[in-house]
């Protein structure tokens, strides 16, 4: 009698082992490369909302052409949310909120706050307006600002 071979079905242990191997390989080169992109995302975002037409700035210039000047420091951002008390409550000035949601929302990506001067050291005739960056510590090389050094 001729018997029949039974063949398996299925994978074997090396081709099993090949993929993965093949598997690793490819996260080895893509791993890193995404690692890096959740960084510069959030500058990105940082430059976007303190830039010269980004929101935090849009609301400061609607600001200036309601109230006739910028909000000086010791108000800072938060005169973009309540009538600073440099301002009558009488007046038709202040038109605000001039951004939505509460100043403690207002954060740059990594949760840090935002820091305002006015007059500006760099922008005299404006605001300054920076983030400490990823590192979270002032004056340092990734620093994000709205001025440019020479």
């Amino acid at each position: 009698m001729l018997q029949k071979r039974r063949r398996r079905s299925g994978f074997t242990l090396v081709e099993i082992l090949i993929v993965v191997g093949i598997l690793a390989i490819l996260a080895a080169a893509v791993v890193p490369a995404l690692m890096g992109a959740d960084v510069k995302a959030k500058i990105k975002l940082a430059e976007s909302q303190i830039g010269r037409s980004g929101i935090i700035a849009n609301a400061l210039k609607q600001y200036r052409l309601d109230v006739g000047i910028y909000p000086e420091t010791d108000d800072g951002l938060e005169a973009l949310y309540t009538r600073p008390s440099s301002i009558d409550e009488d007046s038709k000035k202040w038109k605000g909120p001039y951004l939505e949601g509460k100043l403690e929302e207002l954060r740059d990506p990594w949760g840090g706050a935002y820091i305002y001067e006015c007059p500006g050291k760099y922008n005299e005739d404006g605001f300054d307006l920076s983030s400490k960056g990823p590192d979270m510590e002032e004056d340092t090389d990734d620093d994000i600002k709205n001025w440019t050094e020479d």
